[in-house]
Protein backbone atom coordinates (compact mmCIF):
# COMPACT_ATOMS: atom_id res chain seq x y z
CA UNK A 1 0.00 0.00 0.00
CA UNK A 2 2.93 2.26 -0.68
CA UNK A 3 3.79 4.78 -3.38
CA UNK A 4 6.73 4.29 -5.73
CA UNK A 5 8.54 6.91 -7.79
CA UNK A 6 9.89 6.39 -11.29
CA UNK A 7 13.39 7.23 -12.49
CA UNK A 8 12.98 10.35 -14.70
CA UNK A 9 14.46 8.92 -17.90
CA UNK A 10 11.77 10.84 -19.83
CA UNK A 11 10.08 14.17 -19.01
CA UNK A 12 6.72 12.49 -18.35
CA UNK A 13 8.25 10.20 -15.70
CA UNK A 14 9.49 13.14 -13.64
CA UNK A 15 7.05 13.44 -10.75
CA UNK A 16 5.05 10.37 -11.80
CA UNK A 17 4.13 8.00 -8.98
CA UNK A 18 2.38 4.66 -8.83
CA UNK A 19 1.19 2.08 -6.36
CA UNK A 20 3.52 -0.65 -5.16
CA UNK A 21 0.62 -3.16 -4.99
CA UNK A 22 2.39 -4.86 -2.09
CA UNK A 23 -0.93 -5.77 -0.45
CA UNK A 24 -2.18 -7.62 -3.56
CA UNK A 25 -1.96 -11.40 -3.10
CA UNK A 26 -3.82 -12.63 -6.23
CA UNK A 27 -3.46 -11.26 -9.74
CA UNK A 28 -6.40 -12.84 -11.57
CA UNK A 29 -10.03 -12.41 -10.46
CA UNK A 30 -12.34 -15.23 -9.38
CA UNK A 31 -14.03 -16.39 -12.58
CA UNK A 32 -17.37 -17.08 -10.91
CA UNK A 33 -17.57 -13.48 -9.64
CA UNK A 34 -16.90 -11.48 -12.81
CA UNK A 35 -18.96 -10.39 -15.80
CA UNK A 36 -18.03 -8.33 -18.88
CA UNK A 37 -18.27 -4.55 -18.81
CA UNK A 38 -19.91 -3.00 -21.85
CA UNK A 39 -18.70 0.54 -22.36
CA UNK A 40 -20.99 3.32 -23.52
CA UNK A 41 -18.45 6.05 -24.26
CA UNK A 42 -20.63 8.44 -22.27
CA UNK A 43 -23.52 8.07 -24.74
CA UNK A 44 -27.16 7.24 -24.11
CA UNK A 45 -29.48 4.94 -26.06
CA UNK A 46 -29.80 7.60 -28.80
CA UNK A 47 -26.04 7.87 -29.29
CA UNK A 48 -25.87 11.34 -27.80
CA UNK A 49 -23.13 12.28 -25.36
CA UNK A 50 -24.60 12.70 -21.87
CA UNK A 51 -21.33 12.40 -19.93
CA UNK A 52 -18.38 14.23 -21.45
CA UNK A 53 -14.76 13.09 -21.54
CA UNK A 54 -15.51 9.36 -21.56
CA UNK A 55 -14.25 6.80 -24.05
CA UNK A 56 -11.52 4.30 -24.80
CA UNK A 57 -9.53 2.83 -21.96
CA UNK A 58 -8.38 -0.66 -21.15
CA UNK A 59 -10.82 -3.55 -21.33
CA UNK A 60 -12.29 -4.46 -17.93
CA UNK A 61 -14.46 -7.00 -16.16
CA UNK A 62 -16.98 -6.11 -13.47
CA UNK A 63 -16.30 -7.72 -10.10
CA UNK A 64 -19.56 -8.67 -8.38
CA UNK A 65 -19.14 -7.12 -4.93
CA UNK A 66 -21.30 -8.05 -1.95
CA UNK A 67 -22.46 -4.73 -0.48
CA UNK A 68 -25.41 -6.26 1.40
CA UNK A 69 -23.46 -8.71 3.62
CA UNK A 70 -26.60 -10.77 4.29
CA UNK A 71 -24.95 -14.08 5.24
CA UNK A 72 -25.64 -13.50 8.91
CA UNK A 73 -23.74 -15.60 11.43
CA UNK A 74 -21.76 -17.53 8.79
CA UNK A 75 -18.00 -16.97 9.21
CA UNK A 76 -15.82 -16.39 6.18
CA UNK A 77 -12.06 -16.60 5.74
CA UNK A 78 -10.16 -13.99 3.75
CA UNK A 79 -8.55 -15.89 0.87
CA UNK A 80 -6.96 -13.03 -1.09
CA UNK A 81 -6.68 -9.26 -1.50
CA UNK A 82 -7.23 -8.27 -5.14
CA UNK A 83 -7.03 -5.23 -7.41
CA UNK A 84 -10.24 -3.89 -8.91
CA UNK A 85 -9.94 -1.63 -12.00
CA UNK A 86 -13.44 -0.24 -11.45
CA UNK A 87 -12.86 1.38 -8.05
CA UNK A 88 -10.10 2.96 -5.96
CA UNK A 89 -10.42 0.47 -3.09
CA UNK A 90 -9.07 -3.07 -3.02
CA UNK A 91 -11.27 -6.16 -2.83
CA UNK A 92 -11.11 -9.04 -0.37
CA UNK A 93 -12.10 -12.49 -1.60
CA UNK A 94 -14.03 -14.40 1.08
CA UNK A 95 -14.46 -18.15 1.36
CA UNK A 96 -17.51 -18.92 3.54
CA UNK A 97 -17.68 -22.14 5.54
CA UNK A 98 -20.68 -23.24 3.45
CA UNK A 99 -18.54 -23.11 0.29
CA UNK A 100 -19.74 -19.82 -1.21
CA UNK A 101 -17.29 -17.19 -2.45
CA UNK A 102 -17.90 -13.44 -2.35
CA UNK A 103 -16.06 -10.16 -2.82
CA UNK A 104 -16.19 -7.31 -0.29
CA UNK A 105 -14.40 -3.96 -0.09
CA UNK A 106 -11.15 -4.58 1.77
CA UNK A 107 -10.85 -2.47 4.94
CA UNK A 108 -7.56 -1.30 6.37
CA UNK A 109 -5.54 -3.93 8.28
CA UNK A 110 -7.54 -6.87 6.89
CA UNK A 111 -5.12 -9.70 6.16
CA UNK A 112 -5.26 -13.02 4.32
CA UNK A 113 -6.33 -15.71 6.78
CA UNK A 114 -8.51 -13.42 8.91
CA UNK A 115 -12.04 -14.57 9.74
CA UNK A 116 -14.92 -12.10 9.46
CA UNK A 117 -18.66 -12.38 9.95
CA UNK A 118 -21.78 -10.25 9.60
CA UNK A 119 -24.90 -10.06 11.72
CA UNK A 120 -26.18 -8.59 15.01
CA UNK A 121 -23.95 -10.90 17.08
CA UNK A 122 -20.69 -10.06 15.27
CA UNK A 123 -17.73 -8.55 17.11
CA UNK A 124 -16.68 -4.95 16.53
CA UNK A 125 -13.65 -5.76 14.36
CA UNK A 126 -12.49 -4.46 10.96
CA UNK A 127 -14.40 -6.22 8.20
CA UNK A 128 -17.36 -7.31 10.31
CA UNK A 129 -20.79 -5.95 9.37
CA UNK A 130 -23.31 -5.03 12.08
CA UNK A 131 -26.50 -3.00 12.49
CA UNK A 132 -25.68 0.56 13.50
CA UNK A 133 -27.67 0.01 16.71
CA UNK A 134 -25.02 -2.55 17.80
CA UNK A 135 -21.99 -0.39 16.98
CA UNK A 136 -20.45 1.69 19.81
CA UNK A 137 -20.44 5.48 19.48
CA UNK A 138 -17.16 6.83 18.12
CA UNK A 139 -16.46 3.78 15.91
CA UNK A 140 -15.14 4.35 12.38
CA UNK A 141 -17.31 2.62 9.75
CA UNK A 142 -17.72 2.34 5.99
CA UNK A 143 -20.09 0.73 3.43
CA UNK A 144 -23.12 2.27 5.15
CA UNK A 145 -26.67 1.46 4.13
CA UNK A 146 -29.28 4.18 3.61
CA UNK A 147 -32.21 1.75 3.40
CA UNK A 148 -32.43 -1.55 5.27
CA UNK A 149 -31.43 -4.47 3.07
CA UNK A 150 -30.47 -2.40 0.06
CA UNK A 151 -26.72 -2.68 0.61
CA UNK A 152 -24.01 -0.17 1.44
CA UNK A 153 -24.11 3.08 -0.52
CA UNK A 154 -21.99 5.51 1.51
CA UNK A 155 -18.21 5.60 2.15
CA UNK A 156 -16.88 3.00 -0.30
CA UNK A 157 -13.86 4.79 -1.85
CA UNK A 158 -10.23 4.23 -0.90
CA UNK A 159 -9.28 5.70 2.48
CA UNK A 160 -12.88 6.58 3.32
CA UNK A 161 -14.21 6.37 6.87
CA UNK A 162 -17.27 7.76 8.65
CA UNK A 163 -17.67 8.17 12.40
CA UNK A 164 -20.71 7.24 14.45
CA UNK A 165 -21.42 10.33 16.57
CA UNK A 166 -24.69 9.73 18.41
CA UNK A 167 -27.87 7.64 18.62
CA UNK A 168 -31.32 8.99 19.31
CA UNK A 169 -34.62 7.25 18.73
CA UNK A 170 -34.68 5.33 15.45
CA UNK A 171 -31.78 7.27 13.94
CA UNK A 172 -28.04 7.64 14.41
CA UNK A 173 -25.86 10.62 13.51
CA UNK A 174 -22.92 9.76 11.26
CA UNK A 175 -20.19 12.16 10.18
CA UNK A 176 -19.23 11.43 6.57
CA UNK A 177 -15.75 12.02 5.07
CA UNK A 178 -17.01 15.28 3.51
CA UNK A 179 -17.81 16.67 6.97
CA UNK A 180 -21.56 16.34 6.50
CA UNK A 181 -23.46 14.90 9.45
CA UNK A 182 -26.36 12.72 8.37
CA UNK A 183 -29.15 10.78 10.03
CA UNK A 184 -29.24 7.05 9.23
CA UNK A 185 -31.69 4.51 10.61
CA UNK A 186 -30.16 2.31 13.30
CA UNK A 187 -31.47 -0.84 11.59
CA UNK A 188 -29.17 -0.17 8.62
CA UNK A 189 -25.92 -2.13 8.42
CA UNK A 190 -22.39 -0.72 8.32
CA UNK A 191 -18.97 -2.34 8.13
CA UNK A 192 -16.39 -1.71 10.84
CA UNK A 193 -13.12 0.03 9.95
CA UNK A 194 -11.65 2.34 7.32
CA UNK A 195 -11.43 1.49 3.63
CA UNK A 196 -7.91 0.44 2.66
CA UNK A 197 -5.49 1.73 -0.02
CA UNK A 198 -4.92 5.03 1.80
CA UNK A 199 -2.21 6.17 -0.62
CA UNK A 200 -4.57 6.29 -3.60
CA UNK A 201 -4.91 10.07 -3.25
CA UNK A 202 -1.10 10.47 -3.45
CA UNK A 203 -0.78 8.88 -6.90
CA UNK A 204 0.26 11.29 -9.68
CA UNK A 205 -0.56 10.01 -13.15
CA UNK A 206 2.24 12.07 -14.69
CA UNK A 207 1.17 11.87 -18.33
CA UNK A 208 -1.88 11.99 -20.56
CA UNK A 209 -1.55 8.35 -21.58
CA UNK A 210 -2.40 7.07 -18.11
CA UNK A 211 -5.60 9.10 -18.23
CA UNK A 212 -6.51 7.49 -21.54
CA UNK A 213 -5.87 4.02 -20.09
CA UNK A 214 -8.50 4.87 -17.48
CA UNK A 215 -11.03 5.75 -20.18
CA UNK A 216 -10.86 9.52 -19.61
CA UNK A 217 -10.65 11.70 -22.73
CA UNK A 218 -9.17 15.22 -22.85
CA UNK A 219 -10.91 18.26 -21.37
CA UNK A 220 -10.72 21.46 -23.42
CA UNK A 221 -10.93 24.92 -21.86
CA UNK A 222 -14.03 26.91 -22.65
CA UNK A 223 -11.93 30.02 -23.44
CA UNK A 224 -10.24 28.04 -26.24
CA UNK A 225 -13.59 27.41 -27.96
CA UNK A 226 -15.77 29.50 -30.23
CA UNK A 227 -18.77 31.48 -28.88
CA UNK A 228 -21.23 28.96 -30.30
CA UNK A 229 -19.54 26.09 -28.42
CA UNK A 230 -19.06 27.71 -25.01
CA UNK A 231 -20.07 30.92 -23.19
CA UNK A 232 -16.37 31.63 -22.49
CA UNK A 233 -15.40 31.33 -26.18
CA UNK A 234 -14.46 33.99 -28.68
CA UNK A 235 -12.31 37.09 -28.57
CA UNK A 236 -8.98 37.98 -30.14
CA UNK A 237 -6.12 36.39 -28.29
CA UNK A 238 -6.52 35.47 -24.67
CA UNK A 239 -9.67 37.07 -23.33
CA UNK A 240 -11.50 37.12 -20.04
CA UNK A 241 -14.81 35.37 -19.76
CA UNK A 242 -16.61 38.73 -19.83
CA UNK A 243 -19.51 37.79 -17.58
CA UNK A 244 -20.24 37.52 -13.87
CA UNK A 245 -18.96 34.12 -12.85
CA UNK A 246 -17.82 31.09 -14.85
CA UNK A 247 -20.38 29.08 -16.78
CA UNK A 248 -20.83 25.53 -18.00
CA UNK A 249 -21.11 24.92 -21.77
CA UNK A 250 -24.88 25.25 -21.34
CA UNK A 251 -24.77 28.58 -19.52
CA UNK A 252 -25.31 27.29 -15.98
CA UNK A 253 -23.14 28.72 -13.16
CA UNK A 254 -20.31 26.45 -12.08
CA UNK A 255 -17.24 26.31 -9.80
CA UNK A 256 -18.90 26.47 -6.39
CA UNK A 257 -22.49 26.99 -7.50
CA UNK A 258 -24.72 24.71 -5.42
CA UNK A 259 -26.95 22.44 -7.50
CA UNK A 260 -28.40 20.17 -4.80
CA UNK A 261 -32.20 20.09 -5.14
CA UNK A 262 -33.38 17.12 -3.11
CA UNK A 263 -35.99 18.23 -0.60
CA UNK A 264 -36.93 14.64 0.15
CA UNK A 265 -33.62 13.90 1.91
CA UNK A 266 -32.92 17.39 3.26
CA UNK A 267 -34.46 16.46 6.61
CA UNK A 268 -31.76 13.82 7.15
CA UNK A 269 -28.91 16.33 6.98
CA UNK A 270 -27.94 17.56 10.44
CA UNK A 271 -24.98 19.62 9.20
CA UNK A 272 -24.06 20.33 5.61
CA UNK A 273 -20.59 19.77 4.29
CA UNK A 274 -18.19 22.69 4.10
CA UNK A 275 -14.66 23.76 4.81
CA UNK A 276 -12.91 21.62 7.39
CA UNK A 277 -12.86 23.20 10.83
CA UNK A 278 -9.52 23.20 12.65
Amino acid sequence: MGVKKYKPVTPSLRGMTGSTFEEITKTKPERSLIKPLRKSGGRNMYGRITVRHRGGGHKRHIRIVDFKRKKYGIPAKVSAIEYDPNRSARLALLFYVDGEKRYIIAPLDLRVGDTIVSGPEAEVRPGNSLPISNIPIGTMVHNIELNEGRGGQLVRAAGGAAQLLAKEGDYAQIRLPSGEVRLVRQQCYATIGQVGNLDHSNIKLGKAGRKRHLGIRPTVRGSAMSPRDHPHGGGEGRSGIGMPGPKSPWGKPTLGYRTRRNKRTEKFRVRRRGKKRR
